[in-house]
């Protein structure tokens, strides 16, 4: 019997343009329970929200996902930019400044 279960490496933007990264089987579902002020202590305070997903990437072992993520937050801010660029990332505007105002 096979397995198909994936593991994600994410990056999150936060409101007050930092980085967080992290690792999970639900994307989405860990989206909404960072948003919901639930998810990882670095995610809670309100000055970090909203919160924007910039990246994932799936893994087939959740041991991947965990080493994806460890090698990620050991870069410094500069290497993490040049990582989401070489990754497709290019809007690195923090989701407070890029609400859409009527």
């Amino acid at each position: 019997m096979t397995e198909d279960k994936q593991y994600y490496m994410y990056v999150l933007l936060t409101a007050d343009n930092t980085f967080y990264g992290g690792y999970t089987d639900d994307v989405q579902r860990r989206l909404a329970t960072h948003e919901a002020g639930k998810g990882a202590k670095y995610t809670r305070p309100a000055r970090r929200h909203p919160l924007r997903l910039l990246y994932s990437q799936a893994f087939v072992t959740k041991g991947e996902a965990l080493h994806a993520e460890a090698e990620f937050k050991k870069l410094n801010r500069a290497q993490k930019v040049a990582f989401l660029t070489a990754h497709g990332v290019v809007d690195f505007t923090p989701a407070k400044l890029a609400k859409k105002v009527d």
